[in-house]
C-alpha cells in the first residue's frame, strides 16, 4: 500500500511548468468566475437595492449571504476533496454556481435576491476552497508561491473587471442590473469544458463518512451570530432580552459544534489542526484579512455612488489603486517567496500595510481629496496581496498530502467567516452611525430625519434637494469613515499573529519525510485506494 501513493508524488513533482499551467487553466478560469460573481454587483447594489426598494439591511444580506453560504460550505468541499474526485467536485461548483447566477438574475425582491445569492455561495465555496487543495496536490510549497501568484492576478483581474464591467452594465439601459448576474454565466461553461480537458489528476478514493451534524451546528451558529450583528441597532438594542438570546444561542451551537467535531470519525474541522502553532495563528489572522478583504471594502461603491455621487461605472474606476496594489503585491511577493522559500516577512509587512490603510481611510469624508483615497487604497490592496494566499501557503507547508484538503478549506472557512461577520458588522455600524449623522445634519436644516440609513430604503441623490443632499453625501461619507476605522484593529490583530508565527522555510517538495511517514501509516490503518495510473 506505500507504493501506491507514490504515483501522487511523483506527478506533483513530475509536472512541467507548461503541464502545470495547462492543469490550472480551466481552474483559474473557474476562480475568476467566482470573484467575477462577487465583485460585479459591488457597484451595482445601490442601483439593485435601490430599484427592489430595499434598505441597508438588505443591501448588507445581498453580500453576507453569499459570504455566509461560502463559509459554511466550504469545509465540507474541502473534506470531500480529500475522499472523491478533485476534479469532479469542481464541475459540481461552477455547475451550482450557474444555477444560482441564472436565478439571481430573475429576482424580483431582495428576498428573492438573498435566496438566490446563497446558492451562488454554494458554488463559490467549492471552487475556493478546490482550488488551494487542486494547486497543493499537484505542486510542491517552495514552487507554490509562483502559481499562487498567478492565482492572485486572476484574483486581481476578476476584481477589477467586476466593478468595472457591473457598473457598465448598470448604466447601460439596454441591458440592466439582471445582466450583472448572467455575464459569468459563459465563463462558467467555459471553465466546465477547459476544466474536462486539461485537469487530470490521480484518483485517490477512501471510506469516510462526512460529518453533516457538524456544518449543520457551525453553520447554525454563524448564522445566528450574524442574524444578531445586522438587525442589532436597528430591530432591537445591542443590549437587550433579544441580543442575550440570539448570543447565547449561538454559543451554545457553537460549544456543541466544537463537541461533534471532536468526537466524529470525519470532522469539518479537525481540532487536532489547530495544536499546531502555524494553523491557530493563521487561522487568527485570516478571520482579521476577511474582515479587510470583504468587510471593509463591499462598501466601497456605496460610498463612491452615495457620498460623492459617482456612477456605478466611475466607482469601479475609482477603486483600481486598490486593485492595482493587489495585483502587485501577489505577483511579484509569489516570485519572491519561490525563489528564496522565506514567506513570514511578507506576511508582517502585509498586515501591517492593511492596519495602516485602514487608519488612513478612517479619516475617509465625502470631500476628501481622490489622491489621498488613491494612496489609502493602494495601501490596503498591497496588505491583501501580501497576505490572502501565503497565509494559505504557511499552512500548507506544515500538514501532510491527505490532510491538505481539510487544512486549506479550514483557512479559506475561517477567511470566508472573518468576511461575513465583517460585512456583518460594519454594515450594522454604518446603518447606526448613518441615521445619526442624517439627524444632525437635518436637525440643523429643521427638518426631522426619516428612516434613510437604517431600516428604511437607500436614497438617491441624484434626486434630492440640494440642501438634503449634501446632508445625506456628508453622512455617508463620514459613515464610510468610521467602517474602516472599525476595521483598524482587525489588521493589528492580524500583525500581532502573523509576527508569532515560526518560520518553517517552504518545502522542494509536495510532502516531507514526516509528512510521508504519516500517509503511509494512515494507508495502512484506513486503506485509502489509489487507482495506480488512474486519473480523473
Amino acid at each position: 500500500m506505500t507504493q501506491a501513493t507514490a504515483p501522487t508524488r511523483a506527478t506533483a513533482v513530475g509536472m512541467t511548468h507548461r503541464q502545470i499551467l495547462e492543469a490550472l487553466s480551466g481552474l483559474l478560469l473557474g476562480m475568476f468566475v467566482a470573484i467575477l460573481s462577487s465583485t460585479v454587483v459591488s457597484n451595482a447594489l445601490p442601483r439593485i437595492i435601490t430599484e427592489l426598494h430595499g434598505g441597508q439591511s438588505a443591501y448588507t444580506w445581498v453580500v453576507t449571504s453569499t459570504l455566509l453560504a461560502t463559509t459554511a460550505t466550504t469545509p465540507i468541499w474541502g473534506k470531500l476533496a480529500d475522499l472523491i474526485s478533485k476534479k469532479l467536485l469542481v464541475q459540481l461548483a461552477l455547475g451550482i454556481f450557474v444555477l444560482g447566477s441564472v436565478l439571481a438574475g430573475q429576482s424580483q425582491s431582495t428576498g428573492e435576491l438573498i435566496a438566490c445569492r446563497v446558492l451562488q455561495g454554494v458554488g463559490a465555496g467549492g471552487l475556493t476552497a478546490l482550488a488551494q487543495v487542486i494547486m497543493a496536490t499537484m505542486i510542491a510549497p517552495r514552487e507554490r508561491g509562483r502559481y499562487s501568484g498567478y492565482l492572485g492576478a486572476v484574483m486581481a483581474v476578476g476584481t477589477i473587471g467586476g466593478p468595472l464591467i457591473g457598473g457598465v452594465i448598470v448604466d447601460t439601459a439596454w441591458l440592466g442590473w439582471r445582466w450583472c448576474f448572467y455575464v459569468g454565466v459563459p465563463f462558467a461553461v467555459l471553465a466546465l469544458i477547459v476544466l474536462q480537458k486539461t485537469l487530470h489528476l490521480p484518483v485517490v478514493k477512501r471510506p469516510a463518512k462526512i460529518d453533516w451534524w457538524g456544518a449543520t451546528l457551525i453553520t447554525a451558529a454563524v448564522s445566528l451570530l450574524l442574524i444578531w450583528v445586522t438587525l442589532a441597532g436597528d430591530r432591537y438594542e445591542w443590549i437587550s432580552w433579544q441580543s442575550a438570546v440570539m448570543v447565547a444561542g449561538a454559543m451554545l451551537l457553537g460549544a456543541l459544534a466544537i463537541r461533534v467535531e471532536q468526537r466524529a470519525d470525519e470532522p469539518m474541522i479537525p481540532p487536532r489542526l489547530f495544536r499546531n502553532r502555524t494553523i491557530t495563528l493563521a487561522v487568527v489572522a485570516s478571520v482579521a484579512v476577511g474582515v479587510g478583504m470583504f468587510g471593509a471594502s463591499v462598501f466601497l461603491g456605496q460610498y463612491f455612488q452615495i457620498s460623492r455621487g459617482e456612477s456605478p461605472t466611475m466607482s469601479g474606476l475609482m477603486t483600481l489603486p486598490m486593485i492595482g496594489g493587489l495585483l502587485v503585491a501577489s505577483t511579484v511577493v509569489g516570485r519572491i517567496i519561490t525563489n528564496t522559500g522565506r514567506w513570514k516577512r511578507y506576511l508582517v509587512a502585509g498586515s501591517a500595510l492593511l492596519t495602516v490603510g485602514f487608519v488612513l481611510m478612517g479619516t475617509v469624508r465625502a470631500d476628501t481629496p481622490y489622491w489621498r483615497l488613491a494612496i489609502f487604497m493602494a495601501l490596503i490592496g498591497l496588505g491583501l496581496g501580501m497576505t490572502m494566499q501565503n497565509l494559505v501557503l504557511a499552512v500548507q507547508n506544515t500538514v501532510g498530502t491527505h490532510e491538505l484538503g481539510v487544512a486549506s478549506s479550514t483557512v479559506a472557512f475561517f477567511r470566508s467567516l472573518g468576511g461575513a461577520i465583517g460585512v456583518s458588522a460594519l454594515g450594522a455600524v454604518l446603518a447606526h452611525k448613518v441615521k445619526d449623522y442624517l439627524a444632525d445634519g437635518l436637525a440643523g436644516l429643521g427638518m426631522r430625519a426619516s428612516g434613510s440609513g437604517s431600516g428604511g430604503t437607500l436614497p438617491d441623490v441624484h434626486t434630492l434637494p440640494a440642501p438634503i443632499r449634501a446632508v445625506v453625501e456628508s453622512a455617508y461619507g463620514h459613515g464610510a469613515g468610521d467602517i474602516f476605522l472599525a476595521a483598524a484593529p482587525f489588521g493589528l490583530i492580524a500583525l500581532i499573529a502573523v509576527a508569532l508565527i515560526k518560520e518553517v522555510p517552504l518545502r522542494q517538495h509536495t510532502t516531507s519525510t514526516e509528512a510521508g511517514r504519516e500517509a503511509t501509516v494512515a494507508a495502512g490503518n484506513n486503506a485509502p485506494v489509489v487507482r495506480t495510473g488512474g486519473q480523473e
